[in-house]
């Protein structure tokens, strides 16, 4: 009886070869003479509105989910000690005899490597990469699952068999250390949470703490995968976190900082897939942490307060507990004022105030007489709010508040955007937030962009309070104002012009203690360079420079997150210009051409989910995203709101999404459908059934086969087929390593390009 239960073995992989080498944790594999079992996937529940391409399959006999998952690492200098627990149940209706299976790291740069399941150490075995790969293509042949393939490969160490009732829970637990890889001086954590996703339900949670210890301070901290919290308490210290709860993990985690002295760090990465094309770069600078006893440059805050009729009750309290927040945090040195508008305007003080223990009180004051009534003067208020700013050589900030339409003096938004262009002498950076939908969110975006500033938008149901202190904390310390950088290589001939271009953000900005700077870029020329950097030091200009290099090839896509988040940052950028500027055709095909490619959603482009449009018919879907983009002509309203929410979201991307429309739809389900974007709602809902992001590729589901976006017409006429599971199969993913497997992940036919040459792999 015992000897016809099903075999379950558990793949534990764990990332320690190169960057895109393969990795697993977790993973629940079923080896049964008797019937194949296939990894587990949560199913995906079908609009209602849309017919179900085939009928729902019973619950299989032998399943299972992971409950929970935690990774707490310890990352020392350049060595990382990582203790995982993970929670399985058993979900089917069998008992699973399960055994702890552990890939060897390519170097084997593994120490105390400790296996519990439910407290008890497992031994393992050691099995060499030649048997390991015999075992996996085996498991892969009987259980015909293509998604097995990506895990091939390595050594691995082996438990011991441990039972499961059906039913029950075990949890196991691994801890090991090893050596993390440096690229151009950034440290490379990664942790491969994206197996998580073979399971029979969502995670009910998944989290992940890694805190930084290092001998020298600790300058860029970022993740190019998941939107993390950071805390650095000083200099030498910062803990990184990301938790999830009842969501499928889509890709693995990863980490990079660095560390050095000095005022500021920038560091370089590239990826240049095709020498003939332009290549991508990601530059990370962040400038030292302040530290307690330090005091930070002087600034000049105004805060311009819209206290019209329609901002009575919740949200004038909230104001006036962010106004109080930011009172609270300023320092010595610092300048202020508070400007009070409806239809007309009041300030705190007629002038700058120096920020000290009186005018902090006395502001606090005001603050709690601020009532909310009247219409709304937008151009007087910052006609009165730039006036004061008179000194260009300290940093400025104004911090403008509406949450309605301009209905007193000057109400015409170009003349409004206009003025207080001309009314800013000092290049004083504005800030403006947007609370409700009542907003003209069109002016708030001009006034930003032709203030050097950011526009934010507050939803209803959303705090204006942790906002505004938000924005502030960020704003807090200046370091280093104006920035500009500049890369300067050798023998460049001034013919040649700038080989950077397209680079995002795309004007000066300014830097603040323990902020990240994250900003990309294409470059023509590869090599040795330099990165000058130029700002201001309170008064002072001061230069730094970096060495940079830029690879002619890369032989990995290692660092192809750096294209897509390229691609999202343009695409933001593009349709800001179409926002502001009005239409225009060339930039309509570049947005359809990047969001095709990608697998980029927005409400222009989500008729790519329609697994009747024809991908390659770039002009007519242009025309479609054109009679689209129509919709930006809502100035005011939710779908004014959520459009210019989502491309600030876009311009200011600090990691590629890792699933289609990702974030980028955020706030389009709540509204009625408008005539352009009719349809949208319902296409964001195909998207998870006809596209699939998968590592830096988007497939499209057409015509009952998987299409990669980087197939060409010409290509897929001389495509070679493939049969799925034969040796010509297993022989692509021997010689093309996870640049092949890890697409292999699709139960329908898949057209897949690797190096230029197109492959049909049918079942």
């Amino acid at each position: 009886m015992a000897a016809h239960r099903p075999l379950i073995r558990l793949i534990s992989f764990l990332l320690f070869m190169a960057p895109m080498a393969a990795g697993a944790q977790g993973l629940l594999i079923v080896d049964n003479p008797s019937e194949p079992v296939r990894l587990p996937r949560p199913i995906i529940i079908w609009p209602p509105h849309l017919p179900h391409p085939r009928p729902v399959p019973p619950p299989p006999p032998v399943s299972y989910k992971i409950k929970e998952l935690d990774v707490q690492a310890r990352l020392i200098d350049q060595v990382a000690q990582v203790q995982v627990s993970q929670t399985f149940v058993n979900t089917g209706r069998r008992v699973m005899e399960a055994s702890f299976v552990f890939p060897l790291p390519y170097d084997g740069a593994i120490e105390q490597m400790t296996l519990l399941v439910d407290g008890k150490e497992y031994p393992a075995k050691l099995l060499d990469a030649k048997e390991a790969r015999r075992m996996y293509e085996e498991i892969v042949r009987r259980n015909r699952d293509p998604a097995l393939l990506e895990w091939m490969g390595t050594g691995l160490f082996r438990t011991s068999v441990f039972p499961v009732p059906a039913g029950e829970s075990r949890t196991v637990s691994l801890r090991y250390a090893q050596l993390l890889r440096k690229h151009e001086g950034l440290t490379d954590f990664i942790f491969p949470l994206g197996t998580a996703k073979y399971t029979a339900e969502a995670p009910e949670k998944v989290s992940i703490r890694a805190t930084i210890e290092s001998a020298s301070p600790i300058k860029n901290v970022y993740s190019p995968t998941h939107a993390v919290e950071i805390k650095r308490p000083d200099e030498r210290n910062a803990t990184v976190v990301f938790t999830s709860k009842n969501e499928v993990p889509t890709a693995d985690f990863r980490l990079f900082y660095d560390v050095g002295g000095g005022a500021l760090s920038t560091r370089v990465l590239s990826y240049r897939p095709s020498p003939g094309d332009d290549g991508y770069f990601l530059l990370l600078a962040s400038p030292e942490i302040k530290s307690d006893g330090k005091k930070s440059a002087p600034k000049t805050v105004i805060l311009v307060i819209d206290r019209s009729g329609s901002m009575s009750g919740k949200k004038i309290e909230q104001v006036r507990e962010a106004l109080k927040h930011v009172l609270n945090n300023l320092g010595e040195g610092d300048l202020f004022n508070i400007v009070a508008y409806d239809g007309s305007v009041e300030t705190f003080r007629p002038e700058l105030q120096r920020f000290n223990d009186e005018t902090r009180n006395a502001a606090l004051g005001f603050v709690e007489g601020l009532y909310a009534g009247g219409s709304t003067n937008i151009d007087a208020a910052l006609k009165t709010a730039f006036a004061q700013l008179q000194d260009s050589t300290r940093p400025s900030y104004v911090v403008f508040l509406t949450d309605g339409l301009p209905t007193a003096g000057e109400t015409n938004e170009m003349k409004i955007a206009g003025n207080a262009r001309e009314y800013n002498r000092v290049r004083a950076r504005l800030f403006a937030f947007g609370a409700g939908y009542d907003v003209n969110s069109r002016l708030l975006d001009k006034l930003a962009r032709g203030n050097f500033g950011q526009s934010e938008y507050v939803r209803p149901d959303e705090n204006i309070e942790s906002q505004i202190s938000r924005l502030y904390n960020r704003i807090e310390s200046p370091v280093l104002t104006n920035v500009r950088l500049q890369f300067v290589f050798d023998e460049i001939a001034p013919a040649e012009g700038n080989p950077i271009n397209r680079v995002y953000p795309s004007e000066s900005f300014d830097l603040f203690a323990g902020e990240q700077l994250v900003l990309v870029g294409r470059y023509r020329k590869a090599g040795a360079a330099k990165v000058a950097v130029e700002g201001m030091v309170g008064e002072r200009r001061q230069a730094f420079d970096f060495p940079a290099a830029l690879v002619d090839k890369s032989h990995d896509e290692s660092f192809a997150f750096i294209e897509k988040l390229w691609a999202v940052r343009r695409i933001g950028e593009i349709i800001d210009e179409l926002d502001l500027k009005g239409q225009n055709e060339e930039l309509v095909k570049e947005l359809v051409e990047l969001a095709t490619r990608h697998g980029i959603l927005t409400p222009y482009t989500s008729f790519m989910a329609d697994d009747s449009v024809n991908l390659r018919d770039v002009r007519g879907n242009a025309a479609i995203a054109g009679r689209r983009l129509e919709a930006l002509g809502e100035s005011s309203g939710a779908g004014g709101f959520a459009q210019r929410r989502m491309k600030g979201a876009m311009q200011n991307a600090q990691q590629a999404p890792a699933a289609p429309g990702e974030g980028m739809m955020d706030g389009f389900g709540a509204l009625p459908d408008s005539a352009p974007l009719a349809g949208a709602r319902r296409e964001s809902k195909q998207a998870a059934q006809n596209i699939r992001n998968i590592g830096n590729r988007a497939f499209y589901r057409r015509d009952g086969q998987w299409v990669d976006s980087q197939v060409t017409e010409k290509q897929e006429a001389a495509a070679r087929r493939i049969k799925q599971f034969s040796d010509e199969y297993f022989d692509l993913a021997a010689t093309h390593g996870r640049r092949f497997s890890q697409y292999m992940v699709f139960d329908e036919p898949v057209l897949l390009n690797i190096d230029d040459q197109a492959y049909l792999i049918e079942p």
